[in-house]
């Protein structure tokens, strides 16, 4: 597989949870600026490119120096899939990499290494695609309840009797981060199966609690922008030297 992989950046215009997400600005930038500031920043992705209904998320993209595709009508509403956008950014570009990397224009928050340890384990693994999850924490679905809505009657999601969180098994969640697949398994189009374009052979990558910022609403936002001030003030922090 080649090495050289194209980054396709996801940017709709449109959001019914936090209007304009993607062009908010979040400390000192747009946001989908930090994401393509990630994907230049990979050290394997030799190619960067927008693919937006948005007018001003397009004119955002040409500043910082990356190609734009424009999506039609029918690729930009809350009903349109990543897989369909990207296919049809390849299309338009005539994309001939062995590997894409699918990157949403409002997640600002990464961490720096996140696509190249993806794109990583596609080469080395020789998988069809490689996701990034994190752990699910408390939201563990053996502690998941169901309600009977006419009786109120409280019940398990998965019958177990485990109490300690130390007990519960490694379950992880999709984070959003990253999504590295084949060029050839993102063409996979099977009719009745959404996930296809992913392939028969799926790893993932793990990132830690709070590495990853999804933004999709207002406490979505402030929690980036909480992070990224921490992370900020973090850089700005001299280490303290210690003695030899």
């Amino acid at each position: 597989m080649s090495k050289g992989s194209l980054a396709i950046i996801l940017a709709r215009a449109g959001s019914k949870g936090l209007a304009n997400k993607n062009a908010l600005m979040l400390h000192g930038k747009p946001m989908i600026g930090w994401t393509i500031e990630h994907a230049l920043a990979s050290k394997h992705i030799n190619r960067v490119v927008v693919t937006t209904d948005g007018e001003a998320l397009a004119q955002i993209a040409y500043g910082y120096g990356v190609e734009v595709v424009r999506r039609p009508e029918a690729l930009a509403d809350d009903t349109a899939t990543v897989d369909a956008a990207a296919r049809h950014a390849i299309d338009t570009l005539s994309a001939q990499s062995g590997s894409v990397v699918m990157l949403y224009g409002n997640v600002p928050v990464r961490p720096h290494d996140l696509t190249d340890r993806a794109l990583q384990m596609l080469y080395k693994s020789e998988a069809d695609s490689v996701q990034s999850v994190c752990a699910v924490g408390k939201q563990h679905p053996y502690w998941m309840k169901t309600v009977d809505e006419s009786t109120g009657e409280l019940g398990m999601y998965v019958d177990n009797h485990i109490y300690r969180r130390q007990d519960l098994p490694p379950v992880y969640m999709l984070d959003g981060g990253v999504i590295a697949v084949t060029r050839h398994s993102l063409m996979r189009v099977v009719e009745g199966e959404p996930h296809a374009f992913l392939g028969e052979d799926r790893r993932a990558v793990v990132t830690q609690p709070g590495e990853v910022v999804d933004v999709d609403n207002e406490a979505d936002f402030k929690l980036a922008e909480s992070v990224m001030a921490a992370q900020l003030q973090s850089a700005k922090t001299p280490r303290m030297r210690t003695a030899g």
